[in-house]
Protein backbone atom coordinates (compact mmCIF):
# COMPACT_ATOMS: atom_id res chain seq x y z
CA UNK A 1 0.00 0.00 0.00
CA UNK A 2 1.29 3.56 -0.71
CA UNK A 3 2.18 5.81 2.22
CA UNK A 4 -0.65 8.49 1.03
CA UNK A 5 -3.08 5.94 1.42
CA UNK A 6 -2.29 4.28 3.95
CA UNK A 7 -1.51 8.23 6.10
CA UNK A 8 -5.50 9.21 4.76
CA UNK A 9 -6.72 6.37 6.26
CA UNK A 10 -5.36 6.63 9.46
CA UNK A 11 -6.70 10.44 9.36
CA UNK A 12 -9.86 8.97 8.56
CA UNK A 13 -10.48 6.17 10.99
CA UNK A 14 -13.07 5.71 12.69
CA UNK A 15 -13.35 3.94 16.27
CA UNK A 16 -14.66 0.59 15.23
CA UNK A 17 -17.95 0.66 17.98
CA UNK A 18 -19.14 3.84 15.74
CA UNK A 19 -18.74 1.74 12.42
CA UNK A 20 -20.27 -1.28 13.93
CA UNK A 21 -23.05 0.25 16.24
CA UNK A 22 -26.48 -0.87 14.84
CA UNK A 23 -24.91 -3.07 12.48
CA UNK A 24 -25.58 -6.77 11.55
CA UNK A 25 -22.06 -8.00 11.25
CA UNK A 26 -18.41 -6.99 10.83
CA UNK A 27 -18.72 -6.41 7.11
CA UNK A 28 -19.15 -2.90 7.04
CA UNK A 29 -15.61 -2.62 9.01
CA UNK A 30 -14.09 -5.52 6.87
CA UNK A 31 -14.90 -3.74 3.96
CA UNK A 32 -12.27 -0.50 4.48
CA UNK A 33 -9.78 -2.50 2.79
CA UNK A 34 -11.16 -5.57 1.34
CA UNK A 35 -8.28 -7.56 2.82
CA UNK A 36 -10.89 -9.94 3.84
CA UNK A 37 -12.88 -9.60 0.66
CA UNK A 38 -15.95 -9.21 2.41
CA UNK A 39 -17.91 -11.94 4.92
CA UNK A 40 -20.35 -14.02 3.07
CA UNK A 41 -23.54 -14.64 4.46
CA UNK A 42 -23.42 -12.57 7.74
CA UNK A 43 -27.05 -12.46 7.47
CA UNK A 44 -27.99 -15.72 7.74
CA UNK A 45 -29.24 -17.66 10.73
CA UNK A 46 -27.21 -19.72 12.48
CA UNK A 47 -28.27 -23.17 11.54
CA UNK A 48 -28.63 -26.42 14.31
CA UNK A 49 -25.83 -27.48 14.44
CA UNK A 50 -23.90 -24.41 15.01
CA UNK A 51 -26.57 -23.28 17.65
CA UNK A 52 -26.27 -26.69 19.33
CA UNK A 53 -22.58 -26.66 19.64
CA UNK A 54 -21.83 -23.37 21.08
CA UNK A 55 -24.72 -24.17 23.95
CA UNK A 56 -21.79 -27.01 24.93
CA UNK A 57 -21.38 -25.93 27.94
CA UNK A 58 -22.92 -22.44 27.24
CA UNK A 59 -21.28 -19.10 27.86
CA UNK A 60 -20.89 -18.57 32.23
CA UNK A 61 -21.58 -22.06 32.73
CA UNK A 62 -18.18 -23.18 33.55
CA UNK A 63 -15.21 -24.20 31.78
CA UNK A 64 -15.59 -26.73 28.89
CA UNK A 65 -14.27 -30.48 30.32
CA UNK A 66 -13.36 -33.56 27.69
CA UNK A 67 -16.40 -34.86 28.04
CA UNK A 68 -17.69 -31.45 25.83
CA UNK A 69 -14.74 -31.94 24.11
CA UNK A 70 -15.63 -34.98 22.80
CA UNK A 71 -19.63 -34.09 22.51
CA UNK A 72 -18.65 -31.49 20.27
CA UNK A 73 -16.06 -33.58 18.41
CA UNK A 74 -19.30 -36.02 17.27
CA UNK A 75 -21.39 -33.79 16.40
CA UNK A 76 -18.79 -32.49 14.11
CA UNK A 77 -18.14 -35.69 12.31
CA UNK A 78 -20.33 -35.10 9.52
CA UNK A 79 -17.82 -33.80 7.09
CA UNK A 80 -16.03 -36.63 7.89
CA UNK A 81 -18.90 -39.50 7.23
CA UNK A 82 -18.96 -38.03 3.46
CA UNK A 83 -15.57 -39.16 3.26
CA UNK A 84 -14.50 -41.91 5.00
CA UNK A 85 -16.64 -45.08 5.73
CA UNK A 86 -16.77 -46.62 9.16
CA UNK A 87 -13.87 -48.71 9.85
CA UNK A 88 -11.97 -47.71 7.45
CA UNK A 89 -8.71 -47.02 9.08
CA UNK A 90 -9.13 -50.11 11.64
CA UNK A 91 -5.73 -51.44 12.20
CA UNK A 92 -3.84 -47.48 11.87
CA UNK A 93 -1.90 -45.64 14.17
CA UNK A 94 -0.89 -42.73 14.04
CA UNK A 95 1.40 -40.37 16.56
CA UNK A 96 0.32 -36.79 17.05
CA UNK A 97 2.64 -33.90 17.67
CA UNK A 98 1.53 -30.86 19.61
CA UNK A 99 1.25 -29.00 22.49
CA UNK A 100 0.34 -29.51 25.97
CA UNK A 101 0.48 -25.66 27.28
CA UNK A 102 -2.63 -24.45 29.64
CA UNK A 103 -4.00 -27.42 29.17
CA UNK A 104 -5.37 -26.81 25.64
CA UNK A 105 -3.84 -27.59 22.26
CA UNK A 106 -3.80 -31.19 22.55
CA UNK A 107 -5.76 -32.00 25.45
CA UNK A 108 -8.81 -30.26 22.97
CA UNK A 109 -7.83 -32.72 20.42
CA UNK A 110 -7.83 -35.80 22.44
CA UNK A 111 -11.51 -35.21 22.89
CA UNK A 112 -12.29 -34.12 19.65
CA UNK A 113 -10.53 -37.09 17.80
CA UNK A 114 -12.31 -39.37 20.06
CA UNK A 115 -15.36 -39.82 18.44
CA UNK A 116 -13.11 -39.47 15.19
CA UNK A 117 -11.47 -42.90 16.25
CA UNK A 118 -14.10 -44.57 17.26
CA UNK A 119 -15.96 -44.07 13.88
CA UNK A 120 -13.04 -44.64 11.75
CA UNK A 121 -11.27 -47.28 13.35
CA UNK A 122 -7.79 -45.59 13.82
CA UNK A 123 -5.98 -44.74 16.88
CA UNK A 124 -3.72 -42.17 17.67
CA UNK A 125 -0.78 -42.00 20.09
CA UNK A 126 0.50 -38.80 21.60
CA UNK A 127 3.59 -36.32 22.06
CA UNK A 128 2.93 -33.61 24.15
CA UNK A 129 5.15 -30.34 24.39
CA UNK A 130 5.25 -27.76 26.75
CA UNK A 131 5.34 -24.50 24.80
CA UNK A 132 8.74 -23.69 25.70
CA UNK A 133 9.69 -27.49 24.79
CA UNK A 134 8.10 -27.38 21.55
CA UNK A 135 11.07 -25.66 18.95
CA UNK A 136 14.05 -27.37 20.34
CA UNK A 137 12.17 -30.81 20.12
CA UNK A 138 11.02 -30.13 16.24
CA UNK A 139 14.37 -28.97 15.47
CA UNK A 140 16.21 -31.77 17.09
CA UNK A 141 13.99 -33.92 14.99
CA UNK A 142 14.55 -32.32 11.78
CA UNK A 143 18.26 -31.93 12.28
CA UNK A 144 18.82 -35.58 13.40
CA UNK A 145 16.58 -37.26 10.68
CA UNK A 146 14.35 -39.28 13.33
CA UNK A 147 10.58 -37.40 12.86
CA UNK A 148 8.89 -39.92 14.81
CA UNK A 149 5.00 -38.54 14.21
CA UNK A 150 3.04 -38.33 11.46
CA UNK A 151 0.60 -35.92 12.20
CA UNK A 152 2.16 -32.21 13.48
CA UNK A 153 0.95 -29.24 15.27
CA UNK A 154 2.81 -26.38 13.71
CA UNK A 155 2.49 -22.59 13.04
CA UNK A 156 3.49 -21.27 9.52
CA UNK A 157 6.93 -19.88 10.59
CA UNK A 158 8.55 -23.52 10.71
CA UNK A 159 7.27 -23.99 6.91
CA UNK A 160 10.85 -23.22 5.90
CA UNK A 161 12.40 -25.81 8.22
CA UNK A 162 10.13 -28.29 7.15
CA UNK A 163 8.48 -28.14 3.93
CA UNK A 164 11.67 -26.54 2.44
CA UNK A 165 13.70 -29.59 3.65
CA UNK A 166 10.88 -31.93 1.99
CA UNK A 167 9.82 -33.52 5.18
CA UNK A 168 5.71 -32.56 5.01
CA UNK A 169 2.87 -34.58 2.38
CA UNK A 170 1.18 -32.69 0.26
CA UNK A 171 -2.60 -31.77 1.18
CA UNK A 172 -4.92 -34.10 -1.06
CA UNK A 173 -7.73 -32.47 -3.14
CA UNK A 174 -10.25 -33.37 -1.15
CA UNK A 175 -8.90 -32.37 2.02
CA UNK A 176 -9.39 -28.30 0.98
CA UNK A 177 -12.50 -29.10 -0.05
CA UNK A 178 -14.06 -30.57 3.60
CA UNK A 179 -12.39 -28.00 5.36
CA UNK A 180 -13.55 -25.21 3.11
CA UNK A 181 -10.41 -23.65 2.58
CA UNK A 182 -11.94 -20.67 1.10
CA UNK A 183 -13.61 -19.78 4.29
CA UNK A 184 -10.36 -18.77 5.62
CA UNK A 185 -9.85 -14.98 6.20
CA UNK A 186 -7.38 -13.61 3.69
CA UNK A 187 -4.18 -13.46 5.15
CA UNK A 188 -4.06 -16.77 6.46
CA UNK A 189 -4.92 -18.04 2.50
CA UNK A 190 -1.53 -18.77 0.20
CA UNK A 191 0.87 -18.28 0.53
CA UNK A 192 0.87 -19.20 3.82
CA UNK A 193 0.43 -23.06 4.45
CA UNK A 194 2.47 -23.71 1.03
CA UNK A 195 5.49 -24.27 -0.49
CA UNK A 196 6.76 -23.99 -3.82
CA UNK A 197 3.06 -24.30 -5.19
CA UNK A 198 2.12 -27.11 -2.85
CA UNK A 199 -0.21 -27.03 -0.22
CA UNK A 200 0.43 -28.79 3.24
CA UNK A 201 -1.47 -26.93 5.82
CA UNK A 202 -4.80 -27.55 7.64
CA UNK A 203 -5.12 -24.14 9.33
CA UNK A 204 -6.80 -24.25 12.84
CA UNK A 205 -6.26 -20.59 14.28
CA UNK A 206 -5.61 -16.68 13.26
CA UNK A 207 -2.71 -15.53 15.38
CA UNK A 208 -2.70 -11.83 15.61
CA UNK A 209 -1.70 -10.41 18.97
CA UNK A 210 -4.60 -7.71 20.47
CA UNK A 211 -4.59 -5.41 23.14
CA UNK A 212 -6.83 -6.15 25.94
CA UNK A 213 -7.28 -4.09 28.86
CA UNK A 214 -9.46 -3.26 31.96
CA UNK A 215 -12.07 -1.17 31.46
CA UNK A 216 -12.32 -0.06 35.58
CA UNK A 217 -8.42 1.40 35.00
CA UNK A 218 -9.41 3.99 32.65
CA UNK A 219 -12.06 6.18 32.59
CA UNK A 220 -13.46 9.85 34.40
CA UNK A 221 -11.87 9.45 37.88
CA UNK A 222 -10.23 6.21 37.42
CA UNK A 223 -6.80 5.26 39.23
CA UNK A 224 -4.62 5.66 35.55
CA UNK A 225 -5.62 9.19 35.59
CA UNK A 226 -6.71 8.60 31.90
CA UNK A 227 -10.35 9.22 30.39
CA UNK A 228 -9.23 6.61 27.57
CA UNK A 229 -6.92 3.73 27.53
CA UNK A 230 -3.72 3.97 26.02
CA UNK A 231 -3.76 4.71 22.18
CA UNK A 232 -0.01 4.49 21.93
CA UNK A 233 3.07 2.81 23.65
CA UNK A 234 3.89 6.14 24.78
CA UNK A 235 1.07 6.97 26.62
CA UNK A 236 1.18 2.79 27.92
CA UNK A 237 4.38 3.62 29.86
CA UNK A 238 2.72 6.83 30.65
CA UNK A 239 0.15 4.84 32.60
CA UNK A 240 2.17 1.93 33.75
CA UNK A 241 4.41 4.36 35.63
CA UNK A 242 1.09 6.42 36.86
CA UNK A 243 -0.33 2.89 38.71
CA UNK A 244 2.58 2.46 40.57
CA UNK A 245 1.39 2.56 44.42
CA UNK A 246 -1.63 2.19 43.73
CA UNK A 247 -4.84 -0.19 44.23
CA UNK A 248 -6.67 -2.73 41.97
CA UNK A 249 -10.29 -1.57 42.03
CA UNK A 250 -11.44 -5.21 41.62
CA UNK A 251 -9.22 -7.31 43.75
CA UNK A 252 -7.93 -4.99 46.47
CA UNK A 253 -4.09 -5.98 45.63
CA UNK A 254 -1.67 -3.75 44.19
CA UNK A 255 -2.18 -2.23 40.43
CA UNK A 256 -0.19 -2.42 37.87
CA UNK A 257 -0.21 -0.99 34.24
CA UNK A 258 1.04 -3.11 31.37
CA UNK A 259 2.60 -6.75 31.49
CA UNK A 260 5.58 -7.69 29.68
CA UNK A 261 6.74 -11.03 30.06
CA UNK A 262 10.52 -10.94 30.50
CA UNK A 263 11.20 -14.30 30.98
CA UNK A 264 11.66 -16.06 27.48
CA UNK A 265 9.44 -19.27 26.07
CA UNK A 266 11.29 -20.98 23.57
CA UNK A 267 11.45 -18.25 21.04
CA UNK A 268 7.42 -17.63 21.07
CA UNK A 269 8.37 -14.85 23.64
CA UNK A 270 9.92 -12.71 21.22
CA UNK A 271 6.87 -11.61 19.90
CA UNK A 272 6.08 -9.53 22.75
CA UNK A 273 8.80 -7.39 22.08
CA UNK A 274 7.94 -7.48 18.68
CA UNK A 275 4.43 -5.71 19.87
CA UNK A 276 6.20 -2.23 21.03
CA UNK A 277 8.69 -2.31 18.03
CA UNK A 278 5.97 -2.81 15.12
CA UNK A 279 4.57 0.59 16.12
CA UNK A 280 8.38 2.28 15.86
CA UNK A 281 9.65 0.02 12.93
CA UNK A 282 7.27 -1.44 10.82
CA UNK A 283 6.69 1.85 8.31
CA UNK A 284 3.69 2.07 6.25
CA UNK A 285 4.65 0.55 2.67
CA UNK A 286 7.65 -0.82 3.61
CA UNK A 287 7.44 -4.38 4.73
CA UNK A 288 10.58 -5.04 5.83
CA UNK A 289 11.27 -4.65 9.89
CA UNK A 290 12.98 -7.65 10.80
CA UNK A 291 15.82 -7.68 8.01
CA UNK A 292 17.15 -5.39 5.56
CA UNK A 293 15.86 -6.91 1.98
CA UNK A 294 19.16 -5.75 0.07
CA UNK A 295 21.46 -7.85 2.35
CA UNK A 296 20.03 -9.92 5.67
CA UNK A 297 21.41 -7.65 7.48
CA UNK A 298 19.23 -7.07 10.99
CA UNK A 299 17.02 -4.14 11.48
CA UNK A 300 16.93 -5.37 15.43
CA UNK A 301 19.71 -2.68 17.04
CA UNK A 302 17.97 -0.19 14.90
CA UNK A 303 16.89 3.19 16.69
CA UNK A 304 13.02 1.49 16.21
CA UNK A 305 13.82 -1.32 17.59
CA UNK A 306 16.44 0.11 20.61
CA UNK A 307 13.58 2.33 21.57
CA UNK A 308 10.81 -0.97 22.33
CA UNK A 309 13.53 -2.57 24.82
CA UNK A 310 14.08 0.87 26.41
CA UNK A 311 10.38 1.13 26.78
CA UNK A 312 10.98 -2.20 29.31
CA UNK A 313 14.36 -1.20 30.98
CA UNK A 314 12.45 2.22 31.92
CA UNK A 315 9.52 -0.08 33.75
CA UNK A 316 11.67 -2.33 35.38
CA UNK A 317 13.60 0.44 36.56
CA UNK A 318 10.57 2.39 37.68
CA UNK A 319 9.41 -0.74 39.59
CA UNK A 320 6.09 -0.72 37.64
CA UNK A 321 6.11 -4.99 37.45
CA UNK A 322 4.89 -6.71 39.94
CA UNK A 323 7.10 -8.67 42.23
CA UNK A 324 9.47 -11.21 40.08
CA UNK A 325 8.56 -10.14 36.78
CA UNK A 326 11.93 -11.17 35.26
CA UNK A 327 10.27 -14.50 35.70
CA UNK A 328 6.97 -14.76 34.15
CA UNK A 329 7.17 -15.82 30.70
CA UNK A 330 3.73 -15.14 27.98
CA UNK A 331 1.43 -18.15 29.69
CA UNK A 332 2.42 -16.50 32.86
CA UNK A 333 0.88 -12.49 32.35
CA UNK A 334 -2.48 -13.94 30.36
CA UNK A 335 -3.63 -16.99 32.64
CA UNK A 336 -1.78 -16.63 35.65
CA UNK A 337 -1.81 -12.49 35.46
CA UNK A 338 -3.97 -10.59 33.64
CA UNK A 339 -7.19 -13.45 33.68
CA UNK A 340 -6.74 -13.70 37.33
CA UNK A 341 -6.76 -9.95 37.80
CA UNK A 342 -3.71 -8.58 38.36
CA UNK A 343 -2.51 -5.79 35.85
CA UNK A 344 -4.35 -3.07 33.61
CA UNK A 345 -3.05 -4.19 30.10
CA UNK A 346 -1.56 -7.10 27.92
CA UNK A 347 -0.96 -8.24 24.21
CA UNK A 348 -1.42 -11.41 23.72
CA UNK A 349 -3.13 -13.84 21.02
CA UNK A 350 -6.43 -13.02 20.40
CA UNK A 351 -8.44 -15.63 22.26
CA UNK A 352 -7.67 -14.06 25.76
CA UNK A 353 -10.96 -12.79 24.76
CA UNK A 354 -13.05 -16.08 24.60
CA UNK A 355 -11.24 -16.85 27.70
CA UNK A 356 -11.89 -14.58 30.09
CA UNK A 357 -15.39 -14.78 29.63
CA UNK A 358 -15.34 -18.99 29.36
CA UNK A 359 -12.72 -19.94 31.71
CA UNK A 360 -12.88 -20.69 35.37
CA UNK A 361 -10.02 -18.90 36.09
CA UNK A 362 -10.87 -15.55 34.84
CA UNK A 363 -12.36 -12.78 36.72
CA UNK A 364 -11.95 -9.74 34.38
CA UNK A 365 -14.80 -11.00 31.95
CA UNK A 366 -16.86 -8.15 32.90
CA UNK A 367 -14.23 -5.53 33.01
CA UNK A 368 -12.02 -6.72 29.88
CA UNK A 369 -11.77 -4.26 26.93
CA UNK A 370 -9.77 -4.65 23.37
CA UNK A 371 -8.41 -3.06 20.74
CA UNK A 372 -5.38 -3.71 17.89
CA UNK A 373 -1.61 -2.88 18.97
CA UNK A 374 -0.93 -0.03 20.39
CA UNK A 375 0.19 2.59 17.83
CA UNK A 376 3.23 5.30 18.48
CA UNK A 377 2.91 8.91 17.94
CA UNK A 378 6.11 8.86 15.73
CA UNK A 379 7.71 5.87 13.30
CA UNK A 380 11.11 5.30 12.16
CA UNK A 381 11.99 5.27 8.50
CA UNK A 382 15.19 2.64 7.96
CA UNK A 383 15.00 4.12 4.54
CA UNK A 384 15.95 7.54 5.54
CA UNK A 385 17.99 6.76 8.67
CA UNK A 386 15.06 9.26 10.41
CA UNK A 387 11.86 9.10 12.65
CA UNK A 388 9.02 10.57 11.57
CA UNK A 389 6.41 12.85 13.86
CA UNK A 390 3.52 10.63 12.80
CA UNK A 391 0.85 8.42 14.10
CA UNK A 392 1.71 5.02 13.19
CA UNK A 393 0.20 1.66 14.16
CA UNK A 394 1.04 -1.91 13.07
CA UNK A 395 -0.58 -4.96 14.50
CA UNK A 396 1.59 -8.21 14.87
CA UNK A 397 0.38 -10.99 12.93
CA UNK A 398 2.75 -13.60 15.71
CA UNK A 399 3.28 -17.06 14.23
CA UNK A 400 0.56 -16.71 11.14
CA UNK A 401 -1.56 -19.30 13.40
CA UNK A 402 -1.43 -22.72 13.93
CA UNK A 403 -2.18 -25.56 11.52
CA UNK A 404 -2.50 -28.87 11.14
CA UNK A 405 0.55 -31.00 8.93
CA UNK A 406 1.17 -34.60 7.71
CA UNK A 407 4.60 -35.59 7.45
CA UNK A 408 6.19 -38.01 5.17
CA UNK A 409 6.38 -40.76 7.21
CA UNK A 410 2.60 -41.73 5.70
CA UNK A 411 3.11 -40.60 1.88
CA UNK A 412 4.13 -44.73 1.58
CA UNK A 413 1.14 -46.42 3.07
CA UNK A 414 -2.15 -44.70 1.13
CA UNK A 415 -4.43 -45.81 4.39
CA UNK A 416 -2.58 -44.00 6.62
CA UNK A 417 -1.95 -41.19 4.68
CA UNK A 418 -5.83 -40.86 3.98
CA UNK A 419 -6.21 -41.38 8.40
CA UNK A 420 -3.82 -39.04 8.89
CA UNK A 421 -5.08 -36.28 6.38
CA UNK A 422 -8.67 -36.98 8.22
CA UNK A 423 -8.03 -36.65 11.32
CA UNK A 424 -6.29 -33.13 10.09
CA UNK A 425 -9.47 -32.28 8.10
CA UNK A 426 -11.54 -33.02 11.34
CA UNK A 427 -9.46 -30.66 13.75
CA UNK A 428 -9.99 -27.88 10.97
CA UNK A 429 -13.94 -27.90 10.10
CA UNK A 430 -15.92 -25.18 9.53
CA UNK A 431 -18.13 -25.87 12.07
CA UNK A 432 -16.02 -27.14 14.85
CA UNK A 433 -13.41 -23.85 13.66
CA UNK A 434 -16.61 -21.53 15.67
CA UNK A 435 -16.26 -23.41 18.58
CA UNK A 436 -12.95 -23.23 19.17
CA UNK A 437 -13.32 -19.39 18.75
CA UNK A 438 -15.85 -19.23 21.25
CA UNK A 439 -14.80 -21.30 23.84
CA UNK A 440 -10.79 -21.89 25.92
CA UNK A 441 -8.53 -23.56 22.95
CA UNK A 442 -5.73 -22.16 22.48
CA UNK A 443 -6.89 -20.63 18.80
CA UNK A 444 -8.83 -17.50 17.97
CA UNK A 445 -11.34 -16.68 15.37
CA UNK A 446 -9.68 -17.50 11.56
CA UNK A 447 -12.16 -18.10 9.48
CA UNK A 448 -14.69 -15.53 7.91
CA UNK A 449 -17.66 -17.38 8.89
CA UNK A 450 -15.90 -17.24 12.69
CA UNK A 451 -17.51 -13.50 12.30
CA UNK A 452 -21.50 -13.57 12.37
CA UNK A 453 -22.13 -11.76 15.41
CA UNK A 454 -25.22 -13.34 15.51
CA UNK A 455 -24.06 -16.42 16.31
CA UNK A 456 -22.09 -15.69 19.23
CA UNK A 457 -24.93 -13.42 20.93
CA UNK A 458 -27.04 -16.89 20.80
CA UNK A 459 -24.18 -18.38 22.56
CA UNK A 460 -24.40 -16.11 25.23
CA UNK A 461 -22.40 -13.42 24.41
CA UNK A 462 -23.27 -9.66 24.59
CA UNK A 463 -23.18 -7.80 21.71
CA UNK A 464 -20.94 -5.05 22.90
CA UNK A 465 -18.39 -7.29 24.31
CA UNK A 466 -18.46 -9.13 20.76
CA UNK A 467 -17.99 -6.04 19.15
CA UNK A 468 -14.48 -5.55 20.94
CA UNK A 469 -13.04 -8.99 20.88
CA UNK A 470 -14.23 -10.05 17.73
CA UNK A 471 -13.79 -6.85 16.20
CA UNK A 472 -10.17 -6.30 17.63
CA UNK A 473 -9.29 -9.74 15.53
CA UNK A 474 -10.99 -8.20 12.14
CA UNK A 475 -9.40 -5.03 12.43
CA UNK A 476 -5.97 -6.47 13.35
CA UNK A 477 -6.40 -9.08 10.48
CA UNK A 478 -7.37 -6.57 7.89
CA UNK A 479 -5.11 -3.80 8.91
CA UNK A 480 -3.21 -1.78 5.96
CA UNK A 481 0.19 -2.08 7.45
CA UNK A 482 -0.20 -5.20 9.65
CA UNK A 483 3.59 -7.06 10.14
CA UNK A 484 3.50 -10.10 8.71
CA UNK A 485 6.66 -12.44 9.81
CA UNK A 486 8.72 -14.22 7.04
CA UNK A 487 8.36 -17.88 6.39
CA UNK A 488 11.74 -18.49 6.39
CA UNK A 489 14.31 -21.19 7.38
CA UNK A 490 15.39 -20.73 10.99
CA UNK A 491 13.19 -18.21 12.11
CA UNK A 492 12.95 -19.91 15.79
CA UNK A 493 16.89 -19.87 16.19
CA UNK A 494 16.49 -16.34 15.17
CA UNK A 495 14.11 -15.67 18.06
CA UNK A 496 15.34 -18.06 20.40
CA UNK A 497 18.66 -16.55 20.78
CA UNK A 498 16.84 -12.85 20.70
CA UNK A 499 15.31 -13.94 23.79
CA UNK A 500 18.34 -15.32 25.82
CA UNK A 501 19.66 -11.40 24.79
CA UNK A 502 16.93 -10.05 25.87
CA UNK A 503 17.03 -11.94 29.29
CA UNK A 504 20.23 -10.40 29.65
CA UNK A 505 19.66 -7.35 28.53
CA UNK A 506 16.79 -7.04 31.67
CA UNK A 507 18.61 -8.41 34.09
CA UNK A 508 20.93 -5.50 34.01
CA UNK A 509 24.00 -7.90 32.10
CA UNK A 510 24.10 -5.50 29.31
CA UNK A 511 25.00 -1.39 30.05
CA UNK A 512 21.81 -0.17 27.32
CA UNK A 513 19.20 -1.07 25.52
CA UNK A 514 21.29 -0.17 22.33
CA UNK A 515 23.84 -2.80 23.46
CA UNK A 516 20.85 -5.68 24.10
CA UNK A 517 20.13 -4.51 20.91
CA UNK A 518 23.16 -5.38 19.19
CA UNK A 519 24.53 -8.36 20.75
CA UNK A 520 20.84 -9.56 19.35
CA UNK A 521 21.77 -8.68 15.94
CA UNK A 522 25.43 -10.12 16.02
CA UNK A 523 23.77 -13.27 17.37
CA UNK A 524 21.01 -13.01 14.23
CA UNK A 525 24.13 -12.69 11.89
CA UNK A 526 25.84 -15.91 12.68
CA UNK A 527 23.04 -18.01 12.18
CA UNK A 528 22.27 -15.61 8.51
CA UNK A 529 25.49 -17.25 7.57
CA UNK A 530 25.38 -21.07 9.31
CA UNK A 531 21.87 -21.37 7.15
CA UNK A 532 23.30 -19.75 4.19
CA UNK A 533 23.01 -15.56 3.60
CA UNK A 534 22.47 -16.28 -0.29
CA UNK A 535 19.18 -18.66 0.13
CA UNK A 536 18.06 -17.04 3.55
CA UNK A 537 18.00 -13.34 1.66
CA UNK A 538 16.25 -15.64 -1.61
CA UNK A 539 13.32 -16.85 0.59
CA UNK A 540 12.92 -13.57 2.38
CA UNK A 541 12.21 -11.59 -0.25
CA UNK A 542 10.43 -13.87 -1.79
CA UNK A 543 8.45 -13.67 1.44
CA UNK A 544 7.78 -10.34 1.24
CA UNK A 545 6.65 -10.19 -2.29
CA UNK A 546 9.85 -8.85 -3.18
Amino acid sequence: MKVEIYDALMRRQASRRDVLRGTASAAALLGLSGAMGGIPGMAFAADDLRAQILQIPGVGKGSPTDADWQKVGELCLGPTKANVKQGEFAGVELTFMGLNNQNLHNFLFRGFLKPWEAYTGAKINWIDLAQADYNARLQQSIATGTVDFDILEMGAPFEGDTAGRGLLDEMPDWVAKQIEADDLVSYLKPPVGTWDGKTYRVTIDGDCHTFAYRKDYFGEGSISGMAEPPKTWQEVNAASKALIGKTDPLTSQPAYGYLDPLKGWGGFGFYFIENRATAYAKYPGDPAWLFDPENMKPLVNNPAWVQAIQDVLDLIAAKAYPADQINADPGTTAFSQFLAGTGAMLMWWGDVGSSARTSDTSVVGDVVGFGINRGSNRVYNRKTGQWEDKYNEAPNMAYLGWGIYVTKQVSGDEKKRKAAWSAAAHLGGKDLSLWTSAYPSGFQPYRQSNFNYDEWEKAGYDRAYIEDYLGSNADSYNHPNAAIEPRIPGIFQYYSVAEDELAKGFAGQYKSAQETADAIAAAWEKITDQIGRDSQLKLYRASLGI
